[in-house]
């Protein structure tokens, strides 16, 4: 197997990582909005807050600007305070950590799966027991990829050890999973405190940039919205009047300009639609992707329905070279990512390592590239990232 000749790269178009998909109508309502006398926090974040509780069936819906800062809102709205144990995976995004060591949590990292990259219960459970911790303030469980596993489980450990969940399903905005006979949606907060997804341009649906903070504790409710706005209590005269106001808390200020928010309400709409795309898309990788000996792919289970934010691979490291396989894909005009460096590698965060073994961290990070999954890709483009895939591994 040779890389493509000059003449046929030329005439190959990049098939990028990601792209988010913006159609007539969400232009119209961020046209709408526009025109609207506030153009900051008016109608349309209303309009999205309610919409959100209505579809993740939650009692309350906060928007802000980022998936970060919902997940900062989130931590507020329980109280944490300096000292505070928080138990996360290695294998997550950066934000996390930052959010945790500002906010002056003491960060506990969980090792993880080797194939899907997520926290399990037993990853958990030896956490907690190997550092011997007793008061745990909260546990956030990512789900890596778009896929909720071990939902229910994390649930009765919560309330064996009592503490708090916070799911950080940026990733997994749109999944489901079943217990029994019964589905639920991810972020109806069925077995979680707090529920945060990004609408940043790479996830199911977009904002621009956008985030959703989902629970029905109105406590965390309501710490979260005075955390959304520099810690701002209002003194009201009528609903619409302010005459005085105190800082109740220390924040910042995360609110989401309506412009982005009429987008979300115009997404919102089609996030079944976007959702069952993905499933297909990742179902005709399944279908063309096969040299097993080569790679494993992205695990399933019969009683969820993921999202698919991520299509990775697990490549057997023995017969192939990431980064080999990374650079030849990008000669093809084919892009790819790595989801995610472990937390402990970075330079600010490498005191967490400490004495702890984080196998199956490693093993993830060093083996799991993620392939192009967004709603721009076709049969023809999917057909081409698989055979030059396997044009790969066959040379």
């Amino acid at each position: 197997m040779t890389y493509c000749s000059t003449i046929e790269h030329k005439k190959m178009k990049l098939i990028p990582y990601n792209r988010q998909l913006i159609d007539k109508f969400d232009i119209r309502y961020i046209l709408d909005a526009s025109k609207k006398d506030l153009i900051t926090t008016g109608i349309y974040n209303e309009k999205l807050e309610l919409k959100a509780k209505k579809y993740f069936s939650t009692k309350y819906a906060l928007s802000c600007n980022s998936g970060t800062s919902a997940l900062f809102i989130a931590l507020k709205s329980t109280d944490i305070k300096k000292g505070d144990i928080v138990i996360m995976p290695a294998i997550n995004f950066v934000s996390a950590a930052n959010i945790c060591e500002l906010l002056g949590a003491k960060i506990y990292l969980s090792d993880v799966d080797k194939i899907t990259g997520q926290m399990t219960p037993s990853n958990l459970n030896d956490c907690i027991k190997k550092n011997k911790l007793e008061k745990i303030k909260i546990v956030l469980n990512m789900f890596l990829g778009g896929s909720p596993f071990n939902v229910k489980e994390f649930y009765d450990l919560k309330k064996k050890y009592k503490f708090k969940i916070i799911e950080d399903a940026c990733h997994a905005l749109g999944a489901s999973y079943k217990h029994g006979k019964k589905s639920f949606l991810v972020g109806s907060c069925s077995h979680s405190d707090i529920c945060i997804f990004s609408l940043h341009p790479t996830k199911s649906i977009t904002s621009g940039e956008g985030g959703l903070v989902l629970t029905n504790n109105s406590k965390f409710f309501n710490n979260g919205t005075l955390a959304r706005n520099h810690g701002m209590k209002k003194k009201f005269i009528n609903k619409k009047i302010s005459i005085d106001y105190d800082i109740t808390m220390n924040s910042l200020n995360f609110r989401i300009s309506d412009i982005n928010a009429a987008l979300a309400i115009s997404q919102l709409k089609k996030l079944k639609k976007f959702v069952k795309i993905r499933n297909f898309l990742a179902k005709e990788y399944f279908k063309k992707l096969n040299l097993f000996e080569f790679y494993s792919l992205p695990k399933i289970l019969n009683n969820i329905y993921p999202s698919w934010h991520l299509f990775s691979l697990s490549l057997n490291t023995k017969k192939i070279k990431k980064q080999k396989l990374i650079k030849y894909l990008f000669k093809n005009k084919i892009m790819t990512q790595i989801h995610y460096k472990p937390i402990y590698k970075f330079k600010v965060f490498r005191y967490l390592k400490n004495k702890n073994n984080f196998h199956g961290a490693e093993k993830y990070y060093s083996n799991t590239l993620s392939i192009p999954l967004h709603l721009l890709l076709n049969d023809e483009k999917i057909n081409r990232i698989s055979k030059k895939i396997n044009d790969f591994c066959k040379k």
